[in-house]
Parts: C-alpha cells; structure tokens; sequence
C-alpha cells in the first residue's frame, strides 16, 4: 500500500514541477515575472503541503529507533 501511495506521489510532483514550469515559461514571456514567482511559489507550497506528513513520518520513525 505505501509503496504504491509512494509512487502516486511522485507522479503529482512531478506533474506539478511540469505545470508550474510550463506555466512559468508562458507568464515570462509575456512579462510577468511577478505571476511568474507567484505560481512556482504556490506549486512549491503545494508540494510541501503533500511532503511533510512523510518527513513527519520519517522523523517520528528514527525517533522509535533510537529510543530503543
């Protein structure tokens, strides 16, 4: 189940990493950089948001570890 929930999450990023530089590249040339930092911040967000329940994870796991 987790490995399976694993790669779902890494076609997202990268589906987000495509869009938002897709989107980017469009803003840019036509001379809104401003728009253009604003969504690769938001697509940054977004992926944070989906990332950090794992490294919660991850942390809460090699603290079991070193507690034993």
């Amino acid at each position: 189940m987790y490995i399976n929930m694993d790669v779902n999450l890494i076609f997202k990023i990268a589906a987000v990493g495509i869009l938002v530089s897709v989107i980017g590249q469009v803003l840019k040339h036509s001379g809104r950089e401003e728009h253009a930092f604003l969504t690769s911040l938001a697509g940054l967000i977004l992926v944070l948001f989906w990332i950090v329940p794992y490294i919660y994870e991850l942390f809460e796991k090699i603290k079991e570890l070193f507690m034993l």
